[in-house]
């Protein structure tokens, strides 16, 4: 299936791997008054009508992962920001919720390369991946607070689910800009790497990801995503129908007899 035609950013698939890199650095790949939002929600349904993509990659270029939204729109109270509450109210439903939504029915692994700052939705965009892996240049902040304004993109939802609750609600409240090594031992991210490292790393990740059986594969991140918000009984259920799914798989045979090959 053909990829989308991008504005803001690039995408490359190989290897049933998709990078997607925002391509921004004039406004530190700002996802407000940018194409960006369009972009994401473009591969996100791209990356589920194409059976050959396994795994997600999501990074920045130049010196940022993305700065969130544009503050110098919010100071002119134009672009997204401007109008009154209903104006505003529809502009976020129309505009930047649509990444939380898109990347949360993304059925493949998606995994946030955050090569610099992750500032306010970036911060929050980088939580709506999988799992991130993060530069020694990475900063991450949640600094709606410090603006005047909330979450507005749902990274309060995300956060969260991430790190629980009250490690969630410090770093809302205070705003403040923890850096990569604090973000590992708050567990925002799984690994923090030296720069040159960083996408060699994720794509490790992705790899050893997108060598599972691709059907079991995305059956199995939605029962991680089911998980979080069902009883245990219907989740069983659900279980059970999609075990049997992948018992008529085509693909668990083969991977049954290459097991059995091995082992031989």
């Amino acid at each position: 299936m053909n990829p989308p035609i991008l504005k803001d950013a690039r995408l490359v698939l190989e290897g049933r791997i998709a990078t997607l890199t925002f391509d921004r650095d004039d406004v530190r790949n700002a996802l407000t008054g940018t194409a960006l939002i369009d972009d994401i929600v473009a591969v996100a349904a791209w990356v589920n009508r194409c059976d050959d993509v396994s795994a997600l990659i999501i990074t920045g270029a130049g010196t940022a992962f993305s700065s969130g939204g544009n503050v110098k729109d919010m100071a002119e109270r134009g672009g997204d920001f401007a109008g009154d509450v209903a104006e505003v109210a529809a502009r976020y439903r129309q505009g930047i919720q649509r990444i939380p939504l898109a990347l949360q029915d993304v059925e493949v692994p998606i995994i946030a390369a955050v090569n610099g700052p992750a500032i306010g939705a970036g911060f929050d965009l980088a939580n709506m991946a999988d799992l991130r892996i993060a530069s020694e240049q990475a900063k991450f902040g949640e600094t709606f607070l410090n603006l005047g304004i909330i979450p507005g993109d749902g990274g309060a939802w995300f956060m969260q689910r991430q790190i629980g609750y009250q490690r969630a609600f410090e770093l809302t409240l205070s705003g403040r800009i923890i850096d990569a090594a604090e973000a590992l031992a708050l567990g925002v991210v799984l690994e923090v790497v030296p720069a040159a490292e960083l996408l060699p790393r994720a794509l490790a990740h992705a790899t050893r990801f997108a060598a599972q059986p691709p059907k079991a594969l995305r059956l199995t991140k939605r029962l991680m995503q089911q998980a979080q918000r069902m009883e245990l009984r219907d989740f069983l259920d659900l279980c059970a129908v999609f075990q049997g799914m992948c018992h008529n798989a085509p693909e668990h045979l083969e991977a049954v007899r290459r097991f059995l090959a091995r082992q031989k």
